[in-house]
């Protein structure tokens, strides 16, 4: 119909599993638009919407494949040149080769790097690179830090946990400058969620959080959506915990 509104479009990191992918299936049961990003080709048996047609393969370890990928993306979003929402959802955290935890003393100087290009830098580059598009529709940019990020975690490892604490800078730093322009910069911080990331260990941390148990990811996904609709359209530059109360 000529009155129909034109449909919103989430750029999203990270879908394939987790919170990732709970975030796409909130989004799309709005009647968004998700293009979603990976280093993995689109599995044939994921359930949702456009699915392939939206998905691009690309390598956020990789610097020159990410800006690569920024003319791809701008393609993808055809002639409105908008995009209402950036979601900065990928994440890796390295384990030893037992599945230990990598401190400061054996953590590679590679790992550290390659952790930071995932974690960090993707989400200067895509925020940047789609600066103009993020700004023509006054949209909204979430990075997905964490709980790791604020304090020592007995899972999560060293490079994991810089690298969010500097995305929880870095939310700071794009709200300043991107909020003239219109365009709303938040974090969230997930605390312990029931996602296949979780290490061997966690069940003993339950006893530990007010709410006595894990979140699920449906329950990160409906923060995201709330950072990225006009119910949150004068807040910008805060970091949400997620965690049960697991920081008190």
């Amino acid at each position: 119909m000529a009155d129909e509104k034109p449909r919103r479009t989430l750029l999203l990191t990270g879908a394939s599993r987790g919170i990732g992918h709970a975030t796409v299936k909130r989004f799309s049961s709005a009647g968004w638009r998700v293009i979603s990003c990976s280093r993995h080709p689109f599995p044939e048996d994921c359930p949702w919407e456009a699915g392939e047609a939206d998905h691009i393969q690309l390598d956020l370890s990789s610097p020159d494949d990410t800006i690569r990928a920024i003319d791809e993306i701008k393609e993808r979003l055809g002639p409105s040149g908008k995009l209402e929402a950036l979601v900065n959802n990928a994440g890796i955290s390295p384990k030893g080769p037992e599945g230990e935890r990598l401190n400061t003393l054996n953590t590679s100087l590679r790992d550290w790097g390659k952790v930071f290009h995932v974690n960090f830098f993707s989400s200067v580059v895509l925020a940047r690179g789609l600066f103009d598009e993020l700004k023509a529709a006054k949209g909204a940019v979430v990075n997905v830090t964490s709980i790791a990020g604020a304090r020592v975690h007995p899972f999560a490892g060293v490079a994991y946990a810089t690298s969010k604490a500097a995305l929880a800078a870095l939310t700071r730093e794009m709200a300043a400058d991107f909020g003239p322009h219109g365009v709303r910069v938040n974090a969230i911080a997930p605390g312990e969620i029931e996602t296949a990331i979780l290490s061997p260990g966690t069940e003993e941390i339950v006893a530990d959080i007010p709410l006595r148990r894990l979140g699920q990811p449906e329950e990160v996904a409906r923060t995201i959506y709330y950072l990225c609709t006009p119910e949150s359209s004068y807040v910008t530059g805060v970091e949400i915990e997620i965690n049960g109360g697991q920081h008190v």
